[in-house]
């Protein structure tokens, strides 16, 4: 069922529109590639994938019939090529909340199920927290062995919580949009809401129209007047928000969110410079 007639202009139509890929009986050999590549998609957050990345004895294994759709989610999960993309260089409610929009195609409803994702890899580490996903009824229920998960969160289905509509929102960022190239960098984007229990605003994924839409990388940072408190000969002054910018100093560290106060006449030097210590400018606005 479609989550709304409007669903093209929040940017889900691509999966509110789409079938269900399932490796069926008999499938050919473009069947079995098209679940691969679906798979990859969905699990790797739709993030570019090498040839050289890919998993050469697990996709053996499902093409000759030795492996559900179900276990080769489990395998790319586990492997090594996840855990560098989304393990290690993310806090772990940010991993968790991947996880669920990755194995679940939900985000999580509220705090208590972070918690227990955290306690879980705690005491039981990364392998038993992959399983948690996959083995759950809700799994199985939603995708059995050999359906790849999808956005359930788009969907009506029993069950289903209205904030986990919102929230999906927060972790999906458009159809072409990768988990690994948003504003928001590797912090959890979810721990305010989850923690306050309220619901999410939903701010349309970049690319559902012609417009480029983004929540903000951090909610609360004060600007720097990188600028000595100049403004310039024309009095207009534009405020950047950036984001993965380094800090001096700290040539491995990454701020998720910095604000810059700028003249206009020096605005393109700026620009320049922000590029050139590997930020993304997000937006700049009138100050």
């Amino acid at each position: 069922m479609a989550i709304t007639a409007a669903a093209s202009r929040l940017g889900t139509s691509a999966f509110s529109d789409a079938a269900k890929v399932e490796l069926r009986p008999y499938a050919t050999k473009e069947d079995i590639e098209n679940v691969i590549r679906a798979v990859y998609r969905q699990v790797l957050g739709n993030d570019y994938l090498m040839a050289s990345e890919r998993l050469i004895s697990a996709e053996s294994l499902l093409k000759d019939g030795n492996l559900t759709v179900k276990e080769f989610v489990r395998a790319v999960a586990k492997s090594e090529l996840y855990k560098t993309k989304f393990f290690y260089n993310n806090f772990q409610t940010r991993l968790i909340e991947l996880n669920y929009k990755h194995l679940l195609g939900r985000a999580p409803y509220d705090e208590s199920e972070v918690a227990y994702h955290l306690d879980l890899y705690q005491n039981k580490g990364y392998d038993a927290e992959i399983d948690s996903y996959i083995d759950s009824l809700e799994y199985q229920s939603n995708f059995g062995d050999n359906i790849v998960p999808y956005y359930c969160g788009f969907a009506y289905q029993a069950g289903q919580r209205t904030v986990g509509f919102t929230r999906l929102f927060r972790l999906y960022r458009g159809y072409a949009n990768s988990d690994r190239s948003q504003v928001e960098g590797n912090i959890s984007h979810l721990a305010r809401e989850l923690a306050q229990n309220s619901a999410s605003s939903i701010v349309k994924p970049s690319g559902s129209d012609e417009s480029w839409s983004y929540y903000r990388a951090s909610g609360d940072v004060p600007p720097r007047n990188c600028l000595g408190g100049s403004y310039g000969e024309s009095g207009r002054v534009y405020r950047l928000e950036v984001a993965g910018i380094r800090q001096p100093g700290y040539p491995g560290v990454r701020r998720s969110s910095t604000a810059f106060l700028v003249p206009y006449e020096n605005l393109s030097n700026k620009m320049q410079q922000i590029l050139k210590a590997g930020g993304k400018i997000v937006s700049v606005t009138p100050a």
